[in-house]
C-alpha cells in the first residue's frame, strides 16, 4: 500500500468512502527564541481545515514531555490511543494525516499509527497547500473509534541500536547539512552528528511544490547515500519528527527503515556519547 495519497485521490475518497482525517499542524518552537509567539496549531485548524478533519496535538498527543528521552519522546500509549479513538480512528478504518505542508508532523502521526499496528495510514502529499477543495471551520464530533495501539517489535531504534546501525548498516541524519557538520546548533546542547551517520537532509526528499519526489528518484537518492537492496536503514533527526518524514520517503521508495525517536536531542544530552563533526561520517 502506498504510504502517501494525492489531494485529487483524497477528494475522490471523501466523495465515496471517507477515511478518518487527522490534522496535525505543527512547527518547531524556535520562534520563541526570537521573542515571537509559538505556532498555534489548534488556532490554525479552527481557522479552516479539511472537511471532517480532527485536530491532533503533536506535542501533547504524539509525544511525551521533553526529558532524558529527547525533545519529543514516544507518547504515553494510553494517551495516544485515547487521542486516536477520540478522533474516530478504528483498526479497520483508513486514516489520512496532513499538516501545513512541511510533512514532518503528519509523518510523525503516520509512523506512530503504523508502529502501533494500524494497517491503513497515508499522508496527504504536499499537505494542506495541495488541497484545492473547500475548507470548513466547524469542529466535528466523530463516533468513538476502537483503535488500541500495540507497539511493533521492529521499526524503533534506541541510542545504542542507532550507534550499532551506523557501523553495520546505513544510519541517515535527516537534519540540515550545517547541523550535521556541526557548524551550527540552534536547539540542542552539542553540535555534530552520530559517528558513522550519513547526511541526508529530509528537505531533499521533496520538490519545489512540497510533494515527494517520484519513487524512482527517491530510490536513486537513497542509493547514492549508500542504501542497497537488503540494507538495514535507520533515520534520526533532532527529535524524531523530521526523521519520520524521511522514513515515509523511504517507504514511498519501497525501502523499510527504522526510526531513532530520541534522535540528536537525546544523543547529545549525554556527554559520554561520541560526536563527529564535518562532512566525514566518522
Amino acid at each position: 500500500m502506498n504510504a502517501i495519497i494525492s489531494a485529487s485521490d483524497l477528494a475522490k475518497d471523501l466523495d465515496s468512502d471517507p477515511p478518518v482525517l487527522l490534522d496535525v499542524r505543527w512547527q518547531l518552537t524556535a520562534a520563541k527564541a526570537a521573542g515571537e509567539p509559538p505556532f498555534d496549531g489548534r488556532a490554525a485548524y479552527e481557522a479552516g481545515h479539511l472537511p471532517g478533519a480532527v485536530y491532533v496535538d503533536l506535542d501533547r498527543e504524539l509525544a511525551s514531555a521533553p526529558g532524558e528521552g529527547g525533545r519529543h519522546p514516544l507518547p504515553d500509549l494510553a494517551r495516544f490511543g485515547a487521542a486516536m479513538r477520540r478522533a474516530g480512528v478504528s483498526a479497520g478504518t483508513p486514516v489520512v494525516v496532513y499538516d501545513g505542508g512541511q510533512g514532518w508532523a503528519a509523518a510523525r502521526a503516520w509512523w506512530l499509527l503504523r508502529w502501533t499496528g494500524h494497517p491503513d495510514v497515508r499522508v496527504l502529499d504536499g499537505g494542506l497547500p495541495s488541497w484545492e477543495g473547500s475548507l470548513e471551520r466547524s469542529v466535528p464530533a466523530p463516533a468513538e473509534g476502537d483503535f488500541v495501539p500495540e507497539p511493533g517489535a521492529t521499526g524503533l531504534l534506541d541510542a545504542d541500536a542507532a550507534a550499532a546501525l551506523a557501523r553495520s548498516g546505513v544510519l541517515l541524519d535527516a537534519r540540515a547539512g550545517e547541523r550535521y557538520r556541526g557548524e551550527v546548533e540552534p536547539i540542542d546542547p552539542v553540535a555534530g552528528h552520530i559517528p558513522g551517520a550519513v547526511s541526508a537532509p529530509t528537505t531533499e526528499n521533496v520538490g519545489p511544490d512540497g510533494c515527494f519526489l517520484p519513487a524512482g528518484e527517491l530510490r536513486a537518492r537513497f542509493g547514492a547515500l549508500g542504501v542497497r537492496e537488503g540494507s538495514r536503514v535507520g533515520v534520526y533527526c533532532g527529535s524524531g519528527v523530521s526523521a519520520a518524514h524521511e522514513v515515509l520517503a523511504l517507504a514511498a521508495a519501497g525501502i523499510p527503515a527504522e526510526l531513532y525517536v530520541g534522535s540528536w536531542s537525546e544523543w547529545s544530552s549525554n556527554p559520554a556519547r561520541p560526536v563527529a563533526v564535518g562532512l566525514d561520517p566518522q
